[in-house]
């Protein structure tokens, strides 16, 4: 039996534990971490202001997981030692994680489409969004590869006992298509993974959505540029604010004032009975509680912003005060 498949049997052994699980008990629960984008030391911070401690062997809490809501690599400067970090937690029971989208870039700029490229091309973008963790990781080493595999280890989402996880967006006809192309504990498949590259493929649309957002095409004549300096003539919007009906209102990163008031549809809202909690969008300024159900810990750290993680002990609906936060730098 290789590493991965170990990986994934402990990792898939512990969610099955969760998913059984009928009652959180007091004191015990989940603290769910944003993205981390190789922020190693603000993730130790993170762990220590938890109650986390290490005794050798890894982080570890007394009645509490973490969940880690993806992202662990790009942008930052200690990409090895915030994967050592997750990888050891999950590894060890103490902590789950899910594939954020740049996991999932990751896994397609090393995987052959069998044509002589890659599943994720290897254009001078894409290496620039993606080099922080191939320099420091070496590209093709063990350490790489073995990372590599342990992404592919992760699942899209968890559907816990009382909270649910995903990277980008819970959108459930999305999670829907994609379940022919996941395992039993919601990974990709090999043919599978290969469907969520096919550009165009309904497996693919949904990935996207799943992994990187829904977006919306922008009114004629309106673009913008986003934070990488490209420019977009489809914005993501707030799915998780019920408030957020318009172009004005919804869109993420556009000036709004060159958008319209003209509705966008619910196609996207989320009205479960079960809080999600999810990273992705690089929201910025002192960590707040994005929505009652639905929380994004995603405030920037890679960005000189926060790491974010939310204490849950089995609440439906989401407090404020469960928030808690590093900055990037310790200070």
């Amino acid at each position: 039996m290789t590493s991965g498949e170990k990986l994934t049997l402990l990792s898939a052994k512990f969610i099955q534990q969760q998913m059984d699980s009928t009652l959180v008990t007091k004191g015990s629960g989940f603290d769910i971490v944003g993205d981390i984008h190789g922020h190693a030391d603000a993730l130790e911070r993170l762990l220590a202001r938890l109650g986390y401690t290490d005794s050798g062997d890894g982080y570890s809490h007394p009645s509490r997981q973490i969940i880690f809501v993806g992202d662990f690599i790009d942008r930052g400067p200690q990409q090895s030692e915030a994967l050592a970090i997750a990888r050891n937690m999950c590894s060890k029971g103490s902590a789950l994680a899910v594939l954020g989208n740049h996991e999932f870039n990751a896994i397609g700029w090393a995987t052959s489409d069998g044509n002589g490229g890659f599943l994720r091309p290897h254009t001078s973008k894409n290496q620039t969004q993606h080099r922080a963790f191939l320099d420091q990781l070496k590209e093709g080493s063990t350490a790489y590869r073995s990372a590599i595999d342990w992404f592919r280890t992760l699942p899209v989402y968890l559907d816990l006992n009382g909270l649910r996880i995903v990277h980008a967006c819970w959108h459930q006809q999305s999670l829907d298509l994609l379940r022919p192309h996941l395992d039993p504990q919601n990974c990709f498949t090999k043919a599978g993974f290969l469907a969520a590259n096919a550009r165009g493929s309904a497996a693919s649309t949904a990935a996207e959505i799943v992994l990187k957002g829904p977006e919306v095409a922008l009114p004629p004549n309106v673009s913008f540029f986003d934070k990488d300096g490209h420019e977009r003539r489809e914005t993501r919007i707030k799915w998780w604010d019920g408030a957020a009906t318009t172009f004005r209102l919804a869109a993420i990163g556009v000036d709004p004032d060159v958008l319209p008031d003209t509705p966008i549809g619910s196609d996207y809202a989320y009205g479960a009975s079960k809080p999600v909690f999810f990273g992705h969008y690089w929201l910025r300024g002192t960590p707040v509680l994005t929505s009652p159900d639905a929380a994004c810990l995603d405030f920037s750290v890679a960005r000189a912003g926060y790491l974010t993680a939310y204490r849950w002990t089995g609440e439906i609906n989401l407090n404020a005060e469960n928030l808690v936060a590093v900055p990037a730098a310790p200070g």
